[in-house]
């Protein structure tokens, strides 16, 4: 219950936040409706990104109950519940009932993975589909007889299936080197040779194939597909011959290091359970291979990925995402060991995270306090009276559940700490997180500006001026889907082409992203007493270099309160 109502607040709870989520829903909209339905589309232009399994299933909600951000993301409320089904599943097989539970609450909390199942992307369905493929990698691999290998196995490649649907061939990684890693470690290589281990493939190629199929007779098929398979997949890990828009090693840069520098934070709030875990599991290395399958399976899952994602020439964090389940597996591991025996470095990393989660709830306090005050006066008061008071009794009611957590582990009951500090994490996702939602939604609010750009330019045709995928996605979803694009910057060639447009349309109005934010008062307060430089360039009215030389003036400015600035600009008099 406590995790559904984390899951429903973050899920369902805001509306489309940037980076990402404002393209993801132009992409679901257009889906609901498009004809061809192999090629999702980007304000009407093919994005072959990702495959389109993500997009039908947002879009039929869509064609149901409208574009709202909640209908957009209804379906990740079941990506969410199949994740912790799965890994829930997995980890009970493995190491036994309590473990079972361990591992859904963690996969549903550890902060990347809880990233991954609220934010509309294609993460989602991905990782229930990996979670839902080591379930049945797991039963396969451990099977007493065919036929159970046999289900074990088949589950899995139709999740693939699923999976690459979702995010291509990304969905193998994880399955695929936990599979490998374990064959080689359990010295099991006959593995290979089972029959079972390949019977479901026909199942995963042929969900594979039929979507490859209709793209290739599709308009301009051969491009999609070399989009989507060479540039979108070989160009993560290295430099590949592309233009510069499909150079996809050329963004989110790799460093040394990096997914373990940052690995604490992805495991949040559980950092220090699981270096616990991770310590038990030292401990016990040298015990025999079938007392310690969930071990050997955890580590398979995560250590392998993590070298990987090391190598390519791109990073991002919730590329780590579908190794999480690995993470989950090896905390549900040290939950039900230590409750059968435990000592006291297992005791002071609840204690320790019990500290953490009170100091959160103090953080969550302070943030609703801070928002508040920045909400005041443009928000109902009794509105913003009522989400604080509702915040207020989650910080406290989770600060209360973090001290019971720390009581008991002090006590040496091993068992009641973790329960506790699981519902002091789930408050704070629900009760304080919705008040801060409420307010940041404000911030993010694309769906005014959209709505009057399409008001203030009705008449007249518009030209949008170097636009990123987000100034894309919201004019097409709020103002109107047929505009024409300038994609150069602001160069001598953008300009020329910009003033052939103009030329062409008696009526033509320009919308461009305007520099800086317009922050309030409240925020430049914080950030001064914080010592941080805000981008808040002067929102007076004066057309930049480039629309001086197209002989262009502003006729309208638009601003989201912290957030992005627009101008409409007109031809000059």
């Amino acid at each position: 219950m406590a995790l559904t109502l984390a899951w429903a607040v973050g899920i369902l709870g805001r509306g489309y936040w940037t980076p990402d989520e404002p393209r993801e829903a132009d992409i679901s909209w257009r889906m609901s409706w498009q004809s061809d339905k192999a090629v999702p589309l980007l304000a009407g232009e093919a994005f072959c990104e990702k495959p389109p399994l993500t997009y039908w299933v947002a879009g039929t909600t869509i064609r149901m109950f409208g574009k709202a951000a909640w209908v957009a993301r209804l379906p990740n409320l079941f990506y969410a519940l199949i994740t912790a089904l799965s890994v829930g599943l997995l980890a009970r097989r493995a190491a036994g009932p309590m473990a079972g539970w361990a591992a859904a609450a963690a996969i549903s909390t550890f902060l990347l993975s809880y990233q991954a199942v609220i934010w509309l992307a294609t993460d989602a369905p991905l990782l229930a589909a990996v979670s839902v493929a080591l379930l049945g990698a797991y039963r396969g691999f451990y099977a007493q007889d065919s036929r159970d290998r046999l289900r074990g196995y088949t589950l899995m490649h139709a999740a693939l299936g699923l999976g690459f649907l979702s995010k291509s061939a990304a969905a193998w990684m994880v399955p695929v080197l936990t599979l490998g890693t374990l064959m080689g470690w359990e010295r099991r290589w006959r593995e290979l040779l089972r029959w079972e281990l390949y019977a479901g493939l026909a199942l995963q190629a042929a969900l594979i194939l039929v979507w490859v199929w209709f793209v290739y007779r599709g308009e301009n098929g051969l491009d999609h597909l070399k989009v989507f398979f060479w540039n979108n997949l070989a160009g993560r890990f290295a430099h590949v011959d592309a233009p510069q828009e499909l150079q996809y090693a050329a963004g989110h840069r790799n460093t040394p290091g990096k997914y373990f520098l940052e690995l604490p934070t992805y495991l949040w709030p559980w950092t220090f359970l699981v270096a616990a875990a991770a310590r038990r599991a030292w401990l016990e290395r040298r015990a025999p291979a079938h007392a310690n399958r969930a071990l050997r399976f955890a580590v398979a899952c995560i250590v392998p990925t993590l070298v990987l994602l090391s190598l390519a020439a791109t990073a991002r964090n919730v590329y780590l995402a579908p190794a999480m389940p690995g993470f989950a597996l090896l905390l549900a591991w040290w939950v039900a060991t230590s409750a059968r025996a435990h000592d006291a470095w297992d005791l002071r990393a609840v204690r320790v995270t019990a500290a953490l989660l009170v100091l959160a709830a103090l953080g969550f306090g302070v943030a609703l306090v801070g928002l508040g005050l920045d909400a005041w006066g443009s928000t109902s008061a009794a509105v913003l009276a009522g989400f604080g008071v509702m915040g207020m009794l989650g910080v406290i009611a989770a600060a209360a559940l973090a001290l019971v957590a720390e009581t008991a582990a002090r006590r040496g009951q091993m068992q009641r700490g973790p329960y506790a500090l699981v519902l002091a994490y789930c408050v704070l996702l629900a009760l304080p997180a919705a008040a801060i939602y409420h307010v940041v939604d404000g911030y993010q609010d694309f769906q005014v500006i959209g709505r009057a750009i399409g008001k203030d330019s009705a008449g007249g045709s518009l030209i949008l001026w170097a636009p990123d995928e987000t100034t894309r996605a919201f004019l097409d979803l709020f103002a109107r889907t047929n505009v024409d694009l300038v994609r150069a910057h602001e160069d001598e060639g953008g300009v020329v082409r910009l003033r052939e447009l103009m030329a062409s349309r008696p009526r033509a109005f320009v919308v461009a992203q305007w520099p800086g934010r317009d922050m309030t008062p409240t925020v430049r307060r914080m950030a001064h007493a914080l010592g941080l430089k805000l981008d808040t360039a002067s929102l007076e009215p004066a057309a930049p270099p480039w629309a001086v030389a197209a002989d262009l003036k502003v006729v309208h400015l638009y601003a989201l309160p912290n957030g992005r600035r627009y101008a409409l600009l007109q031809r000059a008099e």
